[in-house]
């Protein structure tokens, strides 16, 4: 397998991955949607509240707050050693909030959450959590742990993860350059250069055959199709971890799991033997 870095920056990343097949590409995307581990907010103490919110609405809000999270510090509430529900400084991060509108109207924003470690903190400060009218005053403390996205959402580091295959396009001599698939390409993959059709931005096809089907000549000039084992594999992360942490813990879960496969396969031989 080969994997070349098409695109990457703090959250998005695009890799070109050749010498894979679909159930692998489908896994990767599975584990890294419902089993890398971030941090979120998980319980709620509520000390004061006077907002026009309920409890259970602000405790919503605070748990779909992303937060950056340290894999390398912070276990698992499962795997930690305290076992305790309460959690521990190894599995357990604690944020405060202890707000006032004194003096108008004002805007509680997740820039406000004060965290005991500030390397877990909100990943936009300017995410709303609650408007306060004169006098209203909020108070609490929230707890985040570390979770998987097959609990819940608020525990996905990705908004986005998708792959698709690579396309191949090829156009023939019997091509007239009328422009109708350039015309009809909703993502601008061909372009019009003279008396002739180029591809622009193959990376962008989606597949579609639209320029296939508008192609007056019999048989069409142009051809669209996919490489079997060659992929564009996207990741777009909230924030919480780097785009790359993500892959390379998807990665380790994955052997993790064939691993364990294996051993359960070796064991029903031994019984049956």
């Amino acid at each position: 397998m080969e994997i070349e870095v098409l695109e990457k920056n703090d959250v998005n990343m695009r890799l070109l991955i050749q010498g894979a097949d679909v159930p692998f590409m489908n896994a990767l995307r599975r584990i890294i949607i419902a089993e890398v581990p971030c941090m979120a907010v998980d319980e709620v103490v509520i000390i004061e509240n006077s907002s026009i919110l309920l409890d259970e609405i602000i405790a919503l809000r605070l748990g779909l707050i992303p937060l950056r999270t340290d894999l390398d510090s912070y276990n698992l509430p499962e795997k930690c050693a305290c076992k305790s529900e309460f959690g521990c400084n190894l599995c357990r991060v604690s944020l405060t909030i202890d707000a006032e509108a004194k003096e108008g109207t004002r805007t509680i924003y997740s820039g406000e959450l004060i965290s005991e470690n500030p390397d877990i903190t909100p990943v936009s400060d300017k995410i709303p959590i609650v408007k306060l009218a004169k006098e209203q005053k909020l108070k609490l403390e929230a707890y985040a742990r570390l979770g998987r996205g097959k609990n819940h959402a608020k525990w996905q580091p990705v908004t986005m993860c998708t792959y698709k295959y690579f396309p191949q396009i090829k156009i023939g001599k019997q091509c007239d350059a009328c422009g109708k698939c350039v015309e009809i390409c909703p993502r601008k993959v061909l372009i019009k250069a003279g008396d002739k059709i180029e591809i622009r931005e193959l990376m962008t096809c989606t597949l579609c055959q639209d320029c296939v089907d508008v192609c007056p000549t019999n048989p069409p000039a142009i051809e669209v199709n996919w490489k079997d084992d060659t992929f564009i594999f996207n990741i777009e992360s909230t924030g919480v971890l780097p785009p790359e942490r993500i892959m390379k813990e998807a990665v380790k879960i994955l052997n993790e799991e064939l691993k364990e496969f294996m051993s359960q396969v070796k064991v029903k031989k031994t019984e049956k033997g």
